[in-house]
């Protein structure tokens, strides 16, 4: 097998592609469902798209795209027409071709984290064809192919304006749906693994919702670097997925305690780290878990706030306790495309299998997030927008499906 950490045969731009005057905004990592959380608080430099989606000069285009008008559940998500402008100094315009789903998406449209303006339009991932560069700008030119995670929130969009700073070249050798799917997984996939807690051969990890869009990646990377890797599920469905991603030894956790089984897999050891993208329902299990001066990465919430968290709980152990924030370990130009590097050489090379189990319409994002909050889906979700005709067809499946339920 090719190294997990094997290099990209592509070429990267420069640092200096990307024009100084962008800004970077933040990342605030999800998850993913998984998100792919407590409720933290969103830096004011994230702005929605909102601002970005209005006349700016005599060139624009008019385009489709889901916007939240008020917080709640996926009914709140209309499909509005908004007008695109024109890049200026430091930016692109992307027509969208596939765009990743994350449960970060549902923490911006319930209120969990707070955009700073109403109305927005959420989505934090997807990739994109170039139509239009900013004047001045090197490095990009109309037709290429990128992929962009974090910000600026609003990828539920069929045209998009982007910081030419956040995004990066999609290699030939990944689809667009698997480059939309995997970008911001992939990312936090790489930062929890490689610079939160350097994961190496004869370790032993703890993976919750391992069969989740994040988990999956995990399982097979710290499979790929040599760990022993247990992961909890929900039924045994979920149990033969997170098998086939490397993991050693699966927990169905609605049969299961988690704690009692992970410690007779290790005698009694524990595990020296372990990464819960689930918070409230986990935290105590997660604890009970690890090794001494073992490391809990607690990078979601999908199942609530944990409850404030006892300094004797890590004294207990010599534990250690990390909140990590994506944007932190992709703070430069530079770490960006080494953190994206790595995760479509490994896709590339086969070390990571990217399943693209669900596939919407961009019209119909409030039916992904409904299946994706009902713990209906499996891998990773993306969404798909259509082209004017494919709209209406959509929109006449959609109800026929009505229609038909109605009889059931």
């Amino acid at each position: 097998m090719t190294p997990c950490c094997a290099s990209s045969s592509f070429s990267w731009p420069s640092s200096s592609a990307a024009s100084s005057s962008t800004r970077r905004r933040p990342l605030i990592l999800l998850h993913l469902p998984p998100p792919s959380v407590a409720a933290v608080p969103i830096p004011s430099s994230i702005t929605p798209s909102a601002s970005r989606l209005r006349l700016r000069d005599s060139t624009m285009v008019k385009a489709k795209a889901i916007r939240v008008h008020e917080l709640g559940g996926p009914e709140v998500m209309r499909w509005e027409e908004v007008e695109v402008g024109a890049p200026k100094d430091g930016e692109i315009r992307i027509r969208t071709t596939a765009i990743g789903v994350n449960f970060i998406d549902v923490y911006f449209r319930k209120g969990v984290y707070a955009a700073p303006a109403m109305p927005f339009t959420p989505g934090m991932e997807a990739v994109g064809v170039v139509t239009a560069v900013g004047p001045g700008l090197t490095g990009r030119k109309v037709g290429d192919v990128v992929a962009y995670a974090g910000n600026p929130m609003g990828s539920y969009a069929q045209e998009q304006i982007l910081p030419a700073s956040v995004a990066v070249p999609v290699p030939p050798s990944v689809d667009h749906k698997q480059a939309a799917s995997v970008m911001l997984k992939g990312m936090t996939a790489h930062v929890l693994l490689r610079r939160v807690f350097k994961v190496q051969s004869g370790h032993t990890v703890l993976v919750h919702a391992a069969a989740g869009g994040v988990g999956s990646l995990l399982c097979q990377w710290a499979n790929a670097l040599g760990a022993t890797v247990i992961g909890t599920v929900s039924n045994e469905e979920k149990a033969a997925q997170a098998t086939q991603d490397g993991c050693h030894h699966v927990i169905i956790y609605t049969r299961e305690d988690v704690a009692t089984r992970v410690k007779e897999i290790t005698s009694g050891k524990g595990v020296n780290v372990v990464y819960d993208s689930v918070g409230k329902d986990t935290y105590k299990a997660s604890v009970e878990c690890l090794a001494s001066r073992g490391f809990l990465v607690s990078f979601g919430q999908s199942s609530g706030k944990p409850d404030p968290i006892p300094m004797s709980d890590l004294a207990s152990k010599s534990l250690f306790l990390t909140r990590p924030s994506l944007m932190h370990y992709t703070s430069t130009r530079d770490e960006l495309l080494e953190s994206a590097g790595e995760v479509f050489a490994n896709v590339a090379n086969g070390v990571l299998r990217v399943r693209v189990n669900h596939t919407y319409p961009l019209s119909e994002a409030a039916r992904a997030h409904a299946d994706l909050e009902g713990r209906k889906t499996l891998g990773s979700i993306v969404l798909i927008p259509e082209m004017p005709d494919e709209q209406a067809n959509s929109h006449q499946q959609a109800k026929e499906r009505d229609s038909n339920s109605s009889l059931l």
